[in-house]
């Protein structure tokens, strides 16, 4: 892959990852699919450590993965507008790659 889609410093820290709803953090992640590149935010409940977020949602018994007010990019066909979504369910075995966004 050499072109990317999104600005992965476009928010600061505090941005990328805060409290949300009472009870929940929020994380600001890009994931890389075979046929997209999404960027959104995962959340996990508040009893778990904030560094093992995304630890604990692959390596958790559910095979989807919530992601909120997600921007879509289709890698495949470039000429399609990105889209973006409230919400979708992501199936785990079509993640390549999911990480952090970067701090700005």
């Amino acid at each position: 892959m050499d072109k990317r889609y999104f600005e992965e410093t476009d928010l600061s820290h505090e941005d990328a990852m805060k409290p949300s709803v009472s009870g929940y953090w929020s994380e600001r992640i890009f994931v890389i699919t075979e046929d997209y590149e999404i960027k959104g935010f995962v959340f996990m409940p508040k009893t778990g450590r904030k560094n093992r977020m995304l630890s604990d949602i692959l390596n958790g018994e559910r095979r989807f993965v919530a992601i909120k007010d997600a921007e879509v990019h289709c890698r495949k066909s470039p000429v399609e507008s990105d889209a973006t979504y409230s919400f979708i369910q992501l199936n785990l075995d079509s993640i390549i790659l999911i990480r952090p966004c970067k701090e700005g």
